[in-house]
């Protein structure tokens, strides 16, 4: 990490080279979420057979972390059951890739969001019940709360 980029090698490899970007047009489940403090929308489609989320792609409109945080939950998730993506955390991939600078740790929110989103959409066609609660996005100036 040099002095001038406050990013973790990983954090700069995911944005130089996203993994899962894309759309899958079967999606099972797709979720937008969007940040209006700082112009960062991710869109994140789920493929999901037998409770076990099989692929998934993301499109990610802004900056650097925004693609790395999108790109590293899309690989924290596949393959995974979807009792398992619940549990992933804002923090959870903030750590994965290394830490974030505070400033940028709305990201991973976004990413934690994305996600769920996306889940969320997959139960509602699914006609079930959504198995967790649904967290607001909130900002105090240029802060998530």
């Amino acid at each position: 990490m040099s002095a001038e980029l406050p990013y973790s090698e990983k954090v700069m490899d995911h944005f130089s080279n996203p993994r899962n970007v894309g759309q899958i047009t079967d999606a099972s489940g797709i979720g937008t979420v969007g940040n209006p403090v700082c112009g960062d929308v991710m869109k994140m489609y789920l493929k999901i057979e037998n409770n076990i989320i099989v692929d998934v792609k993301f499109k990610t409109f802004g900056c650097g972390a925004a693609l790395a945080t999108s790109s590293m939950v899309t690989e924290m998730v596949k393959g995974k059951s979807i009792d398992d993506a619940l549990k992933v955390t804002n923090k959870a991939v903030a750590e994965a890739l290394g830490g974030l600078p505070p400033v940028k740790m709305h990201c991973s929110v976004l990413a934690e969001e994305a996600l769920r989103s996306a889940l969320k959409d997959y139960f509602q066609k699914q006609g079930k019940p959504i198995p967790f609660q649904i967290k607001e996005h909130k900002h105090e100036g240029e802060k998530c709360l």
